[in-house]
């Protein structure tokens, strides 16, 4: 099995409106890719998730981040826009990396309730969505790379 090489800087893109959990998202995410070998990791604030993409497309396309990382929450119970904010941030990620090559993790949690959102972040009963996110950008990336030395 050959040793890849770790993968370079990666951003993290925070949505700060549940800081509680952005910094379990955060922490989760950091863990994954402390070890997947990458130790430069910048963070960016946003207030909220809708913010994510732009700052997304400003890590991308300076050209330092070999992939960004968006994290945040959504909770319907919470928001009456949740539809909306959940879609244009998904969309807005998504054409990020489409646009730029950069692969985007999608760490959004868009949830019903404040338990859920509790349940999908790290030391959560279900899954450590900051991990999640992480190990896709990664994925994507490795994806890239091979592709680039297959000539």
């Amino acid at each position: 099995m050959s040793h890849s090489s770790p993968p370079g800087r990666v951003a993290l893109c925070v949505a700060r409106f549940y800081d509680n959990l952005a910094e379990r998202l955060e922490s989760g995410a950091r863990a994954a890719l402390e070890e997947a070998g990458v130790t430069e990791i910048d963070a960016y604030d946003v207030p909220g998730a809708f913010e994510l993409p732009l700052v997304a497309k400003f890590a991308a396309e300076c050209g330092r981040y070999r992939a960004v990382v968006c994290l945040g929450a959504v909770i319907r119970g919470e928001t009456d826009h949740y539809d909306y904010v959940c879609g244009e941030a998904a969309h807005g990620i998504q054409q990020v990396q489409l646009s730029t090559g950069v692969p985007c993790g999608f760490g959004v949690l868009t949830v019903d309730t404040m338990e859920q959102a509790l349940d999908r972040v790290a030391g959560g009963a279900k899954r450590d969505t900051g991990r999640s996110a992480v190990e896709a950008a990664l994925a994507a990336l490795a994806v890239k790379d091979a592709l680039a030395g297959a000539g």
